[in-house]
């Protein structure tokens, strides 16, 4: 009886460490993935530095920041430049803010590759616009400030940017007609439109100045 209870205990030790063996060995078993489910090529793809620039606007939008000074200046941008300080468009207009050559010299800036090179320049080169724009229009500003035309309530930011896309000669003429003479640019952009699209910013900060320099 002792030998038989002896010779089972001994089977059963044997079946469990074969057990135990067979189990690491599985574990150990490497599985080979078929050819036809192997990634051959590198799959990470790179958008072009400039491909914003293939969208359509109305799918691309700046980060809104707000409606005082900043988010006004950074929207305008947005729709100038995307936002780029070294940009020239096709018609030669510079930097962030798309300014032509003779605008900046009426506010003494006459080097326009130390222009591009410098955006605390081009930031006090916008700031001076706008101060210079604000006391050609101020008289329109006063007039015209919540009235609407067109559908479109006029305000002093959208006068302000529609001055900085056509012109302030051009924004009076388009106020004193209420809508009449409404220019356009090159890529489409009108004042009305710009009038609409930067309604309703607060740039009181930024205070009237005939003859405004950087």
């Amino acid at each position: 009886m002792k030998r038989w209870i002896g010779f089972i205990l001994h089977l059963a030790m044997v079946v469990v460490l074969t057990s135990f063996g067979s189990y690491t060995v599985m574990k150990k078993e490497t599985v080979e993935i078929p050819d036809s489910l192997k990634v051959t090529a590198n799959l990470e793809i790179f958008a072009p530095q400039d491909s914003i620039e293939l969208l359509d606007e109305d799918e691309v939008t700046p980060p809104f920041l707000g409606k005082a000074y900043n988010g006004f200046k950074e929207a305008l941008a947005f729709k100038e430049s995307q936002g780029k300080y070294q940009r020239v468009n096709t018609l030669g207009y510079l930097g962030k803010y798309q300014f032509g050559s003779s605008t900046l010299n009426l506010m003494g800036v006459y080097d326009m590759d130390e222009f591009l090179d410098n955006p605390k320049l081009q930031e006090k080169a916008f700031v001076a616009n706008i101060a210079r724009n604000k006391w050609i229009l101020r008289r329109d500003i006063k007039r015209f400030n919540g009235k609407t035309i067109g559908g479109i309530k006029v305000t002093e930011s959208g006068i302000l940017a529609a001055a900085h896309l056509a012109g302030a000669g051009n924004v009076k003429k388009y106020l004193r007609s209420y809508g009449q003479n409404d220019v356009t640019d090159a890529y489409g952009s009108s004042i009305s439109y710009y009038m609409k699209k930067f309604a309703g910013y607060d740039i009181s900060n930024i205070k009237q100045q005939k003859n405004a320099k950087v």
